[in-house]
């Protein structure tokens, strides 16, 4: 990405985690259903994803999965039914924000996993429907079709899509804070 930038490379938008924005509450669990993907990088189209492969073999800088937004199609979700279910709060992509280009491509990557607020409820959904849904809680646990478990704890406390929402939220805090600082030094100036 930097020698990307310090090029100028047009195309390479960046890694999937900076594209969208997550409702609070459900960052655990949209960063589980992107798994891996969330570092992936989104590029405009195909040739510039294969420039950047040439790029980083040629330099030996290691691999990179990209994601061309030509190649991304929208998912269906086999199961609508189950959106009516105890416990579930959606598909997975209906809890992100995104300008409407990624759309497709957040389609692609979350419209077939459904976000459920505990992993009763999501065990629950799962026999019903015959291990055949990817389900994910708020809490991150992981349920796969096949009947496969994935859950624990965190070794670190914090997200990177909720530290980004953090950072949002400090930066309009630490604003205000300033502008009140601003205003309490104009009234003293005056006084």
């Amino acid at each position: 990405m930097r020698a990307a930038g310090a090029r100028r490379l047009r195309g390479i938008i960046g890694p999937v985690s900076a594209i969208l924005k997550v409702e609070p509450g459900c960052e655990v669990a949209v960063e589980t259903a992107l798994g891996g993907s969330i570092q992936n990088i989104v590029t405009d189209n195909e040739q510039t994803a294969k420039g950047m492969i040439e790029y980083l073999k040629k330099n030996r800088y290691g691999r990179a999965t990209f994601l061309p937004l030509t190649n991304m199609r929208n998912s269906n979700f086999q199961s609508p039914a189950a959106l009516k279910e105890q416990g579930v709060i959606g598909l997975a992509d209906t809890l992100v924000m995104a300008e409407s280009t990624y759309r497709t491509l957040l389609s692609q990557l979350l419209g077939r996993t459904l976000v459920v607020d505990t992993i009763d409820h999501a065990i629950a959904i799962a026999r019903k429907y015959r291990h055949t849904l990817r389900i994910v809680t708020l809490e991150g646990e992981s349920l796969s079709p096949g009947g496969s478990m994935t859950g624990g704890a965190f070794k670190n406390s914090s997200n990177l899509l909720g530290r980004r929402r953090e950072i949002e939220e400090l930066e309009a805090a630490c604003k205000r804070a300033l502008e009140q600082v601003e205003a309490v030094q104009k009234e003293l100036a005056e006084t």
